[in-house]
């Protein structure tokens, strides 16, 4: 018996952390691209395949799992445009307009191939479900599954860097396995003791040739009230800068 319990335990010892609790796994990775509460500068870059560019500035905000904000800096023609996400509820304020209007996961206040979702990105533990894990050498490969069918892709994979618990690339993909796009996170700098990739690419093989890149300038931790992310408060979100 003494012996059975020994192998027993030996066996349990050799399991990896990640197949007891794979979800916890994607929160860390989570934490480490953003703090719970934050606010950041972002550039984001549309580049099309004759080398033509359209640049954007934003400041966004976050708190929680469900709540981010974001304010249009340049150009100048889209200064003053606020986005706001509230779960999967979105919308679109545009100044001297009128009321927000409604705005899908998958339509893009910017154009280009980064959507709604990725530019008000919440946490992807808020949304999927770990599936499997694999061990890929220095890095972990994520299986999701989205947790309902309003989250803008049925199914995600996650290469993470073991080390880091950041990721390397993120593959978006339908709910029958066809790759939409590409996520590529580069440049991993240090913002205020928050070690995380500066730059994040994206390219899509339903955009040939076209790319879009994300650019993190500065994010840091910082608390808000939870008026700011309300209808109401989405003309107030200037006022935070």
């Amino acid at each position: 018996m003494r012996i059975a319990g020994i192998v027993v335990l030996a066996l349990l010892l050799a399991l990896p952390a990640y197949a007891l609790d794979g979800q916890q796994l994607l929160k860390q990775i989570d934490r480490n691209l953003n703090p719970e509460s934050y606010e950041s500068y972002r550039k984001l870059i549309n580049i099309e395949p004759d080398g033509k560019r359209k640049e954007f500035t934003l400041y966004t905000v976050k708190k929680g799992t469900d709540k981010v904000a974001s304010l249009f800096l340049a150009p100048a023609s889209d200064k003053g445009r606020t986005t706001l996400r509230l779960g999967e509820n979105m919308w679109l304020l545009i100044p001297n307009v009128g009321k927000p209007v409604r705005i899908t996961s998958l339509q893009s206040v910017v154009g280009g191939i980064f959507n709604n979702s990725d530019i008000l990105q919440l946490d992807y533990n808020a949304e999927y479900n770990v599936e499997k894990v694999e061990e890929k050498g220095n890095d972990y490969l994520l299986h999701l599954k989205a947790k309902n069918r309003t989250v803008a892709y049925d199914r995600v994979r996650i290469l993470a860097d073991k080390a880091k618990m950041l990721p390397r690339l993120i593959e978006c993909l339908t709910e029958a396995g066809m790759l939409i796009k590409t996520l590529h996170f580069k440049d991993i700098k240090n913002f205020g003791g928050i070690l995380r990739p500066a730059t994040v690419e994206t390219d899509s093989p339903l955009y040939k040739g076209y790319k879009s890149v994300m650019l993190y300038a500065k994010l840091k931790k910082r608390s808000f009230k939870d008026e700011l992310f309300t209808l109401n408060g989405m003309g107030s979100i200037d006022s935070l800068r």
